[in-house]
């Protein structure tokens, strides 16, 4: 019974859903180093994953993206120095990179330590224009369910 509602709710995505979620598999797929890539609402939830992480991974990783994208804002405001474009965060074994959508979502993105970041950042922000231009508030509100399914 689950799996019957599961693939009717795929069947009820709509083409704008379709192709955000292309479009995030594709940048993934597409881009050398990434690892994973996840968009997230201005509310901190998941609206599309890329493509192998579990629900839970992914939660969590939505969490931190949208904790990272809120507080380079806040600095970005405090400290009057614009709008956050992205933030690279260094770690041992790769990066974490985010940056924003519009409309207040973001765009996270877990990358391999070889990745070449001026590929990797010049590649999100096409990602972001191209997704910016039709992410809505009613898709979003879409993506949120839909990714559920």
């Amino acid at each position: 019974m689950q799996t019957q509602t599961t693939m009717q709710t795929a069947q009820n995505v709509s083409t704008e859903a379709q192709r955000f979620n292309w479009l995030l598999r594709r940048f993934a797929a597409g881009t050398a180093g990434v690892i994973e890539a996840i968009a997230v609402s201005s509310d901190g939830l998941l609206i599309a994953v890329s493509a192998t992480l579990e629900r839970a991974d992914a939660d969590r990783l939505a969490a931190i993206t949208s904790a990272i994208n809120s507080l380079a804002s806040g600095a970005a405001r405090v400290y009057d120095l614009g709008t956050a474009n992205k933030v690279i965060i260094d770690l041992d074994r790769g990066y974490l990179m985010v940056c924003a959508l519009g409309i207040g979502s973001s765009l996270g993105v877990l990358a391999m330590k070889e990745a070449n970041l001026g590929v990797l950042a010049y590649e999100m922000a096409m990602f972001a224009n191209r997704a910016g231009d039709f992410l809505t508030p009613q898709l979003v509100e879409e993506l949120k369910i839909s990714v559920g399914s």
